[in-house]
């Protein structure tokens, strides 16, 4: 491996198939460029899909990811591959949100993380799923997320 971790990366730079499921997507990490830091990252995906697994049809979130690296941060290419291979994935939106947040957990091993999930209306009520590994760090800005909520017409 190179000393910036690029050489065990198989999806940047080159032509990638879009994953069919998250299952067979291939999340990629680096070392953190300032390990001795903390810092906040937010990755915003306000474009996110999924599957009801009931009807099939459809359903619509915007993510928002934040997490205070420790040795490793998650290279972006293989997140939006990840994310969008949730696109014919069926689930209910507290397990996609949930499942997305564990497996950078899992990846990564950051010092925090939190995820804010919010989905858009389904029979005319929408669900935000909010989950966080623990406080954040001291001396870290943790900005809001940004998202307002949902007001329908008027």
């Amino acid at each position: 491996m190179s000393d910036d971790g690029s050489a065990a990366l198989t999806q940047l730079g080159r032509h990638t198939a879009q994953p069919a499921s998250p299952d067979e997507a291939h999340l990629e990490r680096i070392p953190s460029p300032h390990p001795a830091h903390r810092y906040l990252v937010r990755f915003t995906a306000p474009e996110f899909t999924s599957l009801c697994p009931v009807t099939g049809q459809p359903d619509f979130a915007h993510l928002v990811i934040d997490y205070v690296p420790d040795r490793w941060i998650v290279e972006s290419k293989s997140l939006k591959l990840y994310l969008t291979s949730f696109r014919n994935h069926g689930a209910f939106h507290e397990a996609c949100s949930v499942q997305v947040a564990t497996t950078l957990v899992d990846l990564l091993s950051p010092l925090w993380l939190r995820i804010g999930a919010y989905w858009y209306p389904r029979g005319g009520m929408p669900i935000d799923v909010f989950w966080q590994t623990g406080a954040p760090p001291d001396g870290v800005w943790v900005p809001d997320q940004g998202v307002p909520g949902y007001r329908g017409r008027g």
